[in-house]
């Protein structure tokens, strides 16, 4: 009788552990960061970091970050030893980085197969199956939204979507040109209110998922390949490891059956799907007011670009 106990206590602690767990896939887009590389000596920090991690990455490949500089081959390089790693999957992420609203179906097609044509061209391997818009802009209207998303199935791309998001790229923008200036302790600074506000992101759309399906979902994190991250994404993975985060790979995270659901935003606004699968604009309207407040950051951010 008292071993039943105890297998009953053990295996409802486990259970309680498996229900509390939140999986998420880790994605980073606009790979290779060849100015950070050149900066860093040919270091690539964040991905030397990564090793040591053992969590499945997801990367958005921009080509044309390769051509940014005159050292191609050594930009290659990188590339390469990113998808040498076999925890790393590759995706396209168009070779411009051009925005759809704005360029249109024609030419944002043509960048697409762009860069399907130079990967095809170089000796870079994983073929990528997975495609995210920049800017996650997949149009200005319902029209644009049909006509891309068509075209990506008939090329047999997957649209990858992201549920949490942190603003990474405002907050590196700011970072990087503290440290530029010497002033340290607003780097450090705005670096601390990353990982808090990145934190305070995930503790939201967790709750949001909660509040709309009555359970834990797959999220998927989007990301930048910068600077901030080389520094910092590993202390953000650690923080979601001790709230007992799972790490599971992109692929994984897209059988969650909420990613089959309708997108019902057809605006060009980059915002997560949680708030894309809501019908009601109005609940969706309540939903992103309640999100984490960075405003303080953004407007110093826009302050510095308009200098």
């Amino acid at each position: 009788m008292r071993i039943f106990v105890i297998f009953l206590l053990l295996a409802t602690f486990l259970l309680n552990t498996i229900s509390a767990q939140t999986n998420v896939a880790i994605t980073i887009d606009d790979v290779p960061n060849v100015r950070q590389y050149q900066k860093d000596k040919l270091h690539p920090l964040l991905l030397h970091k990564l090793d040591s991690l053992n969590v499945p990455i997801a990367i958005f490949i921009n080509y044309s970050k390769l051509e940014q500089n005159k050292e191609i081959d050594k930009n290659k390089q990188l590339l390469s030893a990113w998808l040498q790693r076999e925890y790393v999957t590759a995706a396209n992420h168009t070779f411009s980085h051009s925005r759809y609203s704005d360029v249109g179906f024609e030419s944002f097609k043509k960048d697409i197969e762009k860069g399907e044509a130079f990967r095809e061209g170089t000796e870079l391997k994983k073929d990528p199956k997975y495609f995210r818009f920049p800017f996650n802009d997949l149009g200005k209207d319902s029209l644009q939204h049909k006509k891309i998303k068509t075209y990506l199935k008939e090329q047999g791309f997957t649209i990858a979507p992201h549920t949490v998001e942190s603003s990474d790229w405002m907050f590196s923008y700011l970072y990087e040109h503290y440290l530029k200036s010497g002033e340290m302790d607003k780097a450090k600074e705005v670096a601390a209110a990353y990982v808090v506000k990145t934190i305070q992101y995930f503790d939201f759309f967790d709750s949001l998922a909660e509040t709309q399906y009555n359970r834990k979902i797959n999220q998927i994190y989007l990301c930048h390949d910068n600077q901030l991250n080389a520094d910092y994404l590993p202390g953000i993975i650690q923080l979601l490891k001790e709230k007992n985060y799972s790490f599971i790979s992109l692929e994984e995270a897209l059988k969650d059956p909420i990613y089959h659901q309708e997108d019902n935003y057809y605006q060009k606004w980059g915002v997560s799907w949680l708030y894309r699968w809501m019908k009601n604009p109005k609940e969706r309207s309540v939903a992103m007011k309640q999100e984490p407040d960075i405003m303080e950051y953004y407007k110093v951010y826009e302050k510095l670009v308009n200098e």
